[in-house]
């Protein structure tokens, strides 16, 4: 593992401080341990293009600026044994993915499998706590999200789809599930948030500009996408010769699948403003699976097969100068080994982040280690 001199926040510390923000918002205190707990959970597993880095600019902005409410009320519009669609009602998407995977996961007790969409959502945090909360119930749990346009189409160089991760958590029989959780862009936002954060330019190839050049400026990068002078290349990379068009795929199957299910919105219409440019609500649509693999041959034959697999294929062999080969999910497991007892690293404009919600907000009760 490699060291790490930022320096590390206990964890309770850290989720007490985001919960008591989250409540001077006026979520509700359930509601805020919640998404304190998701985005702690991205730190965890060592994403931290989804934890505390995007505390502020992504939640905290959004609720002053009023396009995201802190309350999140929850309907019902239309439920099955198997389905359901929900509105989260431009509430905080955290709160209403707890909700469809709870009912995911209670219909695929009942049914051996379960799938609900939620309409009018927002950013709902790591994908993967949602495939967990199924493999804990040794199930399947599968999510997709679509987000703002920033990936463009092969042989495109416009803006079009989110980088609409396509997540599978799968239960085994090891300390940890298998645990697929990516964009289907090269690189997502949060990872250039982060680069440009500490200073880090974006390797070329990653996105194109309007006029076909390869662009590496984090801090540009993030501009121009959002005034849609830049794009994101899909998975494989621009054009055919990597095969982006799979990726390009595989972001248009989770689009028309968290758009379609729950009559949504899609594509340029996620870009989170009016027809007179101002701001409003990014009104995002989720899906969510759970498939009890008790329903099947039995949750421990199932288990015992995904282990085997994943076992066979770390015990392949190497290639020249590798030392190992690992599962997905694996080295998110070994960061969280490494980090329970530490706690969070934090950037230094992440620490300054704090220290300003803070004051803000009055909650004088916290003092930081990095202060020191």
């Amino acid at each position: 593992m490699e060291k790490d001199t930022r320096p590390y926040v206990p964890w309770k510390l850290v989720d007490d401080f985001m919960t008591a923000v989250f409540i001077k918002l006026g979520l509700p205190e359930e509601d805020a341990r919640l998404c304190s707990d998701v985005l702690l959970e991205s730190d965890r597993r060592g994403i931290e293009s989804h934890g505390c880095n995007r505390f502020k600019p992504i939640y905290v902005e959004r609720i002053k600026a009023g396009i995201l409410n802190p309350v999140t009320k929850i309907d019902v519009l239309k439920e099955t044994p198997t389905t359901a669609v929900l509105d989260a009602n431009d509430g905080m998407g955290m709160v209403a993915s707890k909700k469809a995977m709870d009912m995911c996961i209670e219909k695929a007790h009942q049914y051996g499998m379960g799938m609900v969409a939620v309409r009018n959502s927002s950013h709902y945090g790591i994908a993967g706590y949602w495939a967990s909360m199924a493999t804990k119930q040794d199930m399947i749990g599968i999510t997709g999200t679509n987000a703002r346009p920033s990936i463009a189409p092969t042989f495109g160089v416009e803006n079009m789809l989110g980088t609409n991760p396509l997540t599978f958590g799968i239960p085994s029989d090891e300390p940890f599930p298998f645990m697929l959780d990516c964009a289907t862009s090269i690189i997502q936002n949060g990872k250039i948030e982060y680069y440009a954060r500490i200073g880090h330019d974006v390797p070329a190839g990653m996105v194109i500009g309007r006029d076909g050049s390869e662009l590496t400026d984090s801090s540009q990068i993030l501009k121009d996408i959002r005034s849609q002078k830049a794009a994101l290349a899909p998975l494989g990379g621009l054009g055919e010769l990597f095969a982006g068009y799979k990726g390009y795929g595989y972001a248009t199957v989770v689009e028309i699948l968290s758009a379609a299910l729950q009559s949504g919105i899609f594509l340029k219409a996620l870009d989170g403003k009016d027809e007179n440019g101002k701001i409003r609500p990014y009104h995002l649509g989720h899906f969510f699976v759970a498939i009890d693999t008790e329903a099947f041959m039995g949750a421990e034959a199932f288990k015992k097969t995904c282990g085997d697999i994943l076992r066979s294929l770390r015990a392949s062999e190497k290639a020249p100068g590798q030392e190992r080969i690992y599962t997905a999910g694996e080295k998110e497991y070994e960061t969280w080994l490494y980090r329970k007892d530490k706690g969070v690293p934090m950037t230094e404009a992440v620490q300054k982040e704090f220290i300003q919600m803070r004051d803000e907000f009055g909650l004088t009760q916290f003092h930081f280690p990095f202060e020191n």
